[in-house]
């Protein structure tokens, strides 16, 4: 499946037109929508197309520990 969450910043390997390749995923099932952080343009992909178009994930999120 994805190895990425709601809340995660995602760099892409191509940017996107405005010259951006980091990303905010917003929602995360069948689709996957991603939020430019530059010029906050949403885009929507199908999960298996997403998962092919990030390079890296950069969790801003806290570990949880049991």
């Amino acid at each position: 499946m994805t190895a990425f969450k709601t809340g995660d910043k995602v760099v892409t390997k191509k940017p996107h037109a405005c010259g951006c390749d980091r990303w905010t995923v917003t929602r995360v099932g069948a689709d996957v929508k991603l939020k430019c952080d530059k010029c906050l343009k949403i885009v929507l992909l199908p999960s298996d197309k997403a998962a092919k178009a990030v390079k890296t994930v950069i969790s801003d999120r806290v570990k949880e520990t049991d």
